[in-house]
């Protein structure tokens, strides 16, 4: 329970606080404790009749609670569907997916100060969120557990739509009107055809981000290499597509060992049976080598990189 947890220390570099495992990389050992995120627990905590705000705690499958949020008939996270992992891990990364990210509807963070043994929370703007990233993940790594997520839900139905792909397969599925529930139920059947089962071949899901980068410099990649995707995120920035980048440069379905790129989608790495982590960490960094080499975008990992030799790229 917390008041255990309280009492405990966690040494930096040595310790694990982990949840899911669905977004790490392990190149060697962990040579201290690993602290397994299993708080559980959903309740309403207000509802005005036009939204609702809920607590979720962080040992909760993201998934079953994004299906929890549907039963309730309440919608802004069925486009986030299916992503593995626990809540406890949404807000550190960020979670996102289909156009929608987490921290549009994340009001505050509860989490267990390491450093003094107390519980602290977080409102959004002190979470520091950003595309992919978190005050949690890049500011003070490992010196909070999170415990809960509070966030504010719709009774009314938005559909977000605009992400490639979304109403394809509502159409295909013959949804003319959708409601969140369709809009889940899509996002999860592009997600089980695009994106390869952990429980069949070994993968971290995404390997890299997507850059973001000045919509001039999108610009010029764009008239240099025709079908580069580039999408506008704001008035001077935009993101590219870094699947469509690594395809690009011949690595979708490549092969070395057992570690490999997937064939369904450029941006998985996948481990064919006995790739060591180290092995999947070597042919990531040649991706990014190559991709930079012929776009001169630097490609970002998603997962996290733990082990003796994390700190090396």
């Amino acid at each position: 329970d917390i008041a255990r947890l309280s009492g405990q220390s966690f040494v930096p570099d040595q310790d694990l606080m982990l949840g899911g495992g669905s977004n790490l990389l392990f190149v060697g050992n962990i040579p201290g404790t690993v602290f397994l995120n299993r708080i559980r627990g959903i309740h309403v905590v207000d509802d005005d009749g036009d939204t609702v705000l809920v607590d979720a705690y962080g040992g909760e499958s993201w998934h079953e609670f994004v299906l929890w949020s549907l039963r309730q008939g309440l919608s802004g996270l069925e486009n986030l569907s299916l992503i593995p992992g626990l809540v406890g891990a949404a807000p550190m990364q960020n979670i996102g997916a289909y156009g929608v990210e987490i921290s549009e509807f994340l009001e505050s963070v509860e989490a267990l100060d390491w450093r003094s043994g107390k519980t602290v929370r977080f409102s959004h703007p002190d979470c520091g969120f950003a595309y992919r990233d978190s005050m949690f993940k890049s500011v003070h790594p490992d010196r909070y557990l999170i415990l809960a997520c509070r966030l504010r839900l719709q009774r009314k139905f938005v559909p977000k739509l605009s992400y490639a792909g979304l109403r394809e397969e509502l159409n295909t599925m013959g949804v003319s009107v959708p409601d969140a529930g369709a809009v889940s139920q899509a996002v999860i059947n592009i997600r089980l055809r695009k994106l390869p089962n952990p429980e069949d071949i070994g993968n971290a899901g995404s390997f890299f981000k997507n850059p973001v980068i000045s919509k001039d410099q999108a610009e010029l990649l764009r008239a240099r290499h025709e079908g580069l995707p580039v999408h506008e995120t704001s008035k001077d920035q935009a993101k590219l597509s870094a699947a469509w980048m690594i395809d690009s440069c011949g690595f979708k379905g490549y092969r070395q060992g057992d570690a490999a790129v997937s064939d369904r989608h450029a941006l998985v790495l996948v481990n064919h049976g006995c790739a060591s982590g180290l092995q999947i960490l070597e042919l990531s960094q040649k991706i990014e080598s190559v991709v930079f080499e012929k776009f001169g975008v630097r490609l970002e990992r998603e997962p996290r990189v733990v082990g003796r030799t994390a700190m090396h790229r």
